[in-house]
This record gives structure tokens, C-alpha cells and sequence, in this order.
């Protein structure tokens, strides 16, 4: 795939392409639980717009064309709830997914001064709960929302400063 994928904050002209491909990829996960009325793929244009506005929302652009998205905002206590990650079928198992999701937690911990991050993933995405957790989300809770589906939620905590980097910063200061 290389480099020519690039990743920014997404903006209002980027709305309609965000949401044709939150549609496409949300149905494997209908499919996946028999129900095609799950939030992704009920939501308008214009919540999506409204969603723009107040949160922080990342793209992964292929020339002109959205090939990925993540979007993220900040609770009062600190805890950044990052969403709706998706990689267009054709551009999966390049590592994108991770890219963004990397992305959106540096822009969430900068930005909003993100204390932990928190995800749901429905229980049978086991290939997305696997992703989650080499990237260090641990699972803490698991809460039934339908017969057919629960949503795990997972959590991380920001890396602290290791302690190599902050003898080098005393090293530097001294």
C-alpha cells in the first residue's frame, strides 16, 4: 500500500464519503449479529455533520478518496471514547486500522488531555478485538445488548514517560 495513504482531521466536505463508507463497512457487522439496524447504519448526514463539529474526527485519504475513519471525543473525567474505526474492504490487512486508531490517540491525549482511552467492540469482531488488544487495550467489561449481541468494552492507558526518556530530559536540562 506504502505511503500514499495520508491521515488528517476530517472536515465538513469529507462528511457524505465518511458516511457511504461507514454504510459499507458496518454491513459484515450486521450481517455478522442479523441486524441491520445498528447505529452506523441508521445515522444521517447531518448528525454525522453535527458529530464533525463537536468531536474529533480523523480520515485516511487515498488521493480523493476516504478509505478510513476514526472518530474520538473527550468525557469530563478525562476518558477519550474512540469509535467507528473503518478501513475500506479493499485497503484491510494493511495495517491502516492501526494507523488511525495510533492517530487518534496522540490527537486525543495532545488535544483534549486524553487520561485513558475507552472502545466497545461487538464479542464475535474477534478479528477487531485481537487488533485492539496488540495494540495494549485490556478487556474490562462485557454487557449484553441483544440476544444475539454484546459489546466488550476495552480500555488502555497512555503510555507513561519511560524512565529512560526522563533521565535523558534531566540529562538535557542539567
Amino acid at each position: 500500500m506504502g505511503m500514499s495513504v495520508t491521515i488528517s482531521a476530517a472536515t465538513d466536505v469529507d462528511a457524505e464519503q465518511i458516511l457511504k463508507l461507514q454504510y459499507l463497512c458496518y454491513q459484515s457487522e450486521a450481517a455478522l449479529y442479523g441486524d441491520y439496524g445498528i447505529e452506523p447504519l441508521t445515522q444521517t448526514l447531518d448528525d454525522l455533520c453535527a458529530e464533525l463539529a463537536r468531536g474529533c474526527v480523523l480520515v485516511a485519504r487515498l488521493g480523493e478518496e476516504v478509505v478510513g475513519s476514526v472518530r474520538g471525543s473527550v468525557e469530563e473525567d478525562g476518558t477519550a471514547v474512540i469509535g467507528k474505526l473503518i478501513v475500506h474492504p479493499r485497503m484491510q490487512r494493511h495495517g491502516l486500522g492501526r494507523r488511525l486508531l495510533s492517530a487518534i490517540e496522540a490527537r486525543l491525549a495532545q488535544e483534549r488531555s486524553a487520561k485513558r482511552y475507552r472502545l466497545s467492540v461487538g464479542h464475535r469482531s474477534e478479528g477487531t478485538i485481537r487488533l485492539h488488544r496488540s495494540l495494549g487495550y485490556t478487556p474490562v467489561a462485557t454487557e449484553p445488548v441483544s440476544p444475539r449481541l454484546s459489546m466488550v468494552t476495552l480500555e488502555k492507558y497512555p503510555a507513561p514517560l519511560g524512565r529512560e526518556a526522563v533521565r535523558q530530559e534531566y540529562a538535557a536540562s542539567a
